[in-house]
């Protein structure tokens, strides 16, 4: 069986170095906000090339905290791609704030700059530009627009450590949110987060958010909340960012395979040399998915589908975002995402492209 996702067969070539990490931290006895932490953020800001990184609780919480730090009035818009995860636009919600979905470019599956103008109105204060499986998005239009109507630019990086629109990496551009979830690239052994910006202002708003408010013990000064990273977690996540560059250029040769030697009737990722892919997920898209997952399936190759339900069709939106998004919806009826983990061989990868084009003879 060629397993969709293994974390075990992931994390083992750093067994040994979590050992040491877990060791250092467990015999500080400091446990929050301490060294670990710090050292993390100023590691990860010299990688993204941006000044500032605040470790949080998750990448759902970076986003939250990216919106709040504004202190934007009550129900102001925020516009989010349409096909996103539901993180980015429940954040948008919990921040108090009115998500406003615009459909993707159906080739990328990021957010249509060309769509984005038309959604832009005086109630606008932000667009969170989500690079999605790992994709950069057209950053130049983004911002052009973001200037244009004095908007401010948040980027959902979760699934794109190390991703890079015209050499430059993203979150470096806006405020770059990321999750450290357990599968993303430069994922830590539990939940995490961390939001990067260049504004020293900002950044020291952001400390004081993701703790209780406050810069000084016992002395609250804003509003906050308790999500911190949290000092095991950073101390795993340093281990992985040495190696955060090895495990892209390995995914991103795994997807070579796929786009050279799958069948050409699967809608494959486009490629482009502005877009330096990393490819937390493999996407391919097919009329029949179902039954080419079902297939795969069946022959020895476990797959996933990001995502199986559109953000505008979960109960917990309806209300709060219009009903219909066509584009959106053709994308979660016929996405399907193939294995492509750190632990996957080039003959793994072989072997489901020859299952995937067999369907294709069997199915048509």
């Amino acid at each position: 069986m060629i397993e969709y996702e293994n974390l075990a067969k992931f994390n083992f070539p750093f067994f040994e170095e979590f050992k040491d990490a877990f060791e250092r931290v467990l015999s500080k006895g400091w446990y929050i906000l301490g060294e670990e932490v710090s050292a993390f953020e100023k590691e990860f800001a010299d990688y993204l090339g941006v000044k500032h990184v605040i470790g949080v609780n998750s990448g759902l919480d970076a986003l939250t905290l990216a919106l709040k730090v504004f202190d934007f009035p009550h129900n102001k818009k925020v516009i989010v791609p349409s096909n996103t995860y539901i993180a980015t636009i429940l954040s948008v919600v919990n921040a108090g704030l009115k998500p406003v979905l615009v459909e993707p470019d159906i080739r990328t599956y990021n957010i249509d700059p060309n769509r984005i103008e038309d959604a832009v109105d005086s109630q606008t204060v932000a667009i969170i530009a989500v690079h999605l499986y790992g994709k950069p998005c057209d950053m130049d239009s983004i911002l052009d627009i973001c200037k244009r109507h004095n908007l401010v630019l948040i980027e959902d990086c979760a699934q794109a450590h190390g991703a890079m629109y015209k050499g430059k990496k993203v979150g470096s551009f806006g405020i770059g949110c990321f999750s450290f979830y357990p599968t993303k690239n430069l994922g830590a052994l539990g939940d995490g987060g961390a939001i990067a910006c260049n504004d020293d202002d900002i950044a020291d708003k952001l400390r004081m958010l993701r703790n209780y408010g406050s810069k000084r013990k016992y002395i609250n000064e804003l509003v906050g909340y308790n999500s911190r990273l949290d000092e095991l977690q950073a101390a795993f996540l340093r281990v992985k960012l040495k190696k955060l560059d090895e495990i892209n250029l390995h995914k991103r040769s795994l997807a070579e395979i796929y786009l050279e030697n799958l069948s050409d009737e699967f809608i494959k990722p486009v490629v482009d040399k502005d877009f330096y892919d990393v490819y937390h997920i493999f996407p391919i898209r097919h009329k029949k998915r179902n039954e080419l997952r079902e297939y795969l399936l069946k022959n020895g190759v476990k797959t996933e589908i990001h995502y199986p339900i559109p953000p505008h069709k979960q109960k917990c939106l309806s209300g709060i975002v219009d009903e219909y998004y066509p584009i959106s919806e053709e994308i979660h009826n016929t996405i399907l995402s193939l294995p492509i983990s750190y632990f996957h061989t080039i003959e793994n990868i072989l072997k489901v492209c020859e299952i995937a084009n067999n369907f294709l003879k069997v199915h048509g």
